[in-house]
């Protein structure tokens, strides 16, 4: 907080403290410039001796230096009381290095503010406008002393509205804060409410919600904050801890809402996952018949790598079961976390046991297939190869050798993958998975090309 403008401890040659009789005079709203022509109003009605000539025009010309420098004091005292208000506010909301430097800034103004009050001050006391033996010389010299106080307030008060000027960001930032506070605590207090409700609500549905009632329970302290307000606090800790317990207080009336959803969700999953875990069981037991096909017409190296799959199928699907039970136990329990994490547990455990039991069956179609008509699938490859050689020659008389390299390699390979089909027993799935590397090996350069071209263009 800044400190107000210290009277300076001066006493007048008449005895009186003004910086007192100023205090005074605000206390009951009456204007500096009034109180300034308080002693005249007191000095008797018809006992001052007026004497005409050069003596009573000085007499009137200081009187109204007097005057106009009262009327100065009072618009720079007005100032500093209303700027102070506006340092205040920003030292209660803005700990930045800029608004410290405005504080400080201010208190450095208050010093100044406080000299030539001094000055004004010691020449109002310095000359009795009133004294009936009033020469002119010294009307003279309280008119020059009053006029140059009346000058130094103003260049004060002219230094003081070219601060204030500048504190405008700083003053919107801290306004808008200020304006944000009341609604910011207010939702957060409904926010809770609701997450309060909510929660009833499930426990009347018989769902327990303990993590959910933790969650809410460990933002008590927090609303005991919020309600001891930003003076204890602070306004931006106020705002930010306001802002956080609205978030967490929405997330478990969210949650506490959707755990009738989240339940009923639990309970179609565990029924859907024992279900195909049933009917991998069943699929399981048809690998043998296709392994032993596949060991009976083609050689070994286009079955050896599936020999495992009906024993590890088996052990997947009971492990699956194992975890679905435990998954049963939980939601039982209504640990709606555990639940979910096992029933994730249980369909990976079923997707890797699916694409395993189904890599029996897609081998032998595959063989099937390429032992009926391997044509089908050398065409294909070469098609492919010779798409992407078109493409290498398009806009060019020679093809680029770092492109042209790869895909005379790629025609080689299919060569040689076309020989192995010639002997008595033919390895057809190297032949597949052969044909296979050189189509992936293709659409790597037909993909470079592109790139490349792209940049260029």
């Amino acid at each position: 907080m800044v400190p107000r403008a210290r009277h300076l401890p001066h006493r007048s040659a008449r005895g009186r403290k003004p910086g007192v009789v100023r205090d005074v005079l605000a206390l009951v709203g009456l204007p500096l410039l009034a109180a300034v022509a308080l002693p005249a109003a007191f000095a008797g009605g018809g006992t001052r001796r007026w004497f005409g000539g050069r003596a009573e025009s000085q007499r009137a010309e200081a009187q109204a230096a007097k005057d106009d420098a009262a009327a100065a004091f009072y618009e720079l005292d007005t100032a500093q009381r209303d700027l102070r208000i506006s340092i205040e506010t920003i030292a209660a909301v803005d700990s930045s290095p800029a608004a410290r430097r405005a504080v400080a800034d201010f208190e450095a103004l208050g010093l100044r503010i406080d000299e030539v009050s001094h000055q004004y001050i010691n020449a109002v006391d310095a000359h009795d406008l009133d004294r009936d033996d009033l020469e002119a010389s010294a009307a003279s010299r309280a008119r020059t002393e009053l006029t140059a106080a009346k000058n130094e307030l103003g260049r004060v008060k002219q230094e003081l509205d070219r601060f204030a000027e500048g504190l405008g960001p700083l003053l919107g930032k801290a306004e808008t804060q200020l304006a944000r506070l009341a609604p910011a605590v207010e939702r957060a207090r409904q926010a809770l409410l609701a997450a309060a409700n909510a929660l009833d609500a499930a426990r009347e549905s018989r769902l327990k919600a303990d993590d959910l009632a933790a969650r809410l329970a460990a933002l008590g302290p927090e609303l005991t904050r919020l309600n001891q307000g930003a003076g204890a606090h602070g306004v931006p800790q106020t705002l930010e801890r306001a802002e956080r317990v609205t978030r967490e207080a929405e997330s478990v009336r969210a949650e506490a809402e959707r755990l009738p959803e989240r339940a009923a969700e639990i309970d179609h999953r565990l029924v859907s996952l024992r279900t195909r875990a049933q009917a991998l069981t069943t699929r399981t037991e048809q690998v043998e018949p296709v392994l032993s096909e596949l060991r009976r017409r083609f050689t070994a190296a286009c079955w050896q790598d599936l020999q495992q799959v009906p024993d590890q199928a088996a052990e997947s699907v009971r492990q699956a079961e194992r975890k679905l039970a435990e998954a049963r136990t939980a939601r039982d329990e209504q640990r709606w976390p555990d639940a979910t994490a096992l029933l994730s547990t249980v369909r990976a455990l079923l997707n890797a046991t699916d694409e395993a039991v189904s890599a029996a069956g897609d081998r032998l179609r595959q063989l099937n297939a390429v032992q009926k008509d391997p044509q089908q699938e050398i065409e294909r490859t070469r098609f492919a190869i010779r798409d992407a050689q078109r493409l290498a020659m398009a806009g060019r008389n020679t093809p680029d050798p770092r492109h042209a390299r790869p895909l005379d390699d790629a025609v080689a390979r299919l060569e040689r993958a076309i020989a192995t089909l010639e002997g008595r027993h033919p390895d057809y799935w190297h032949f597949l998975t052969e044909t296979e590397e050189v189509r992936q090996a293709v659409v790597h350069v037909v993909s470079r090309i592109r790139e490349e071209r792209g940049a260029g263009h």
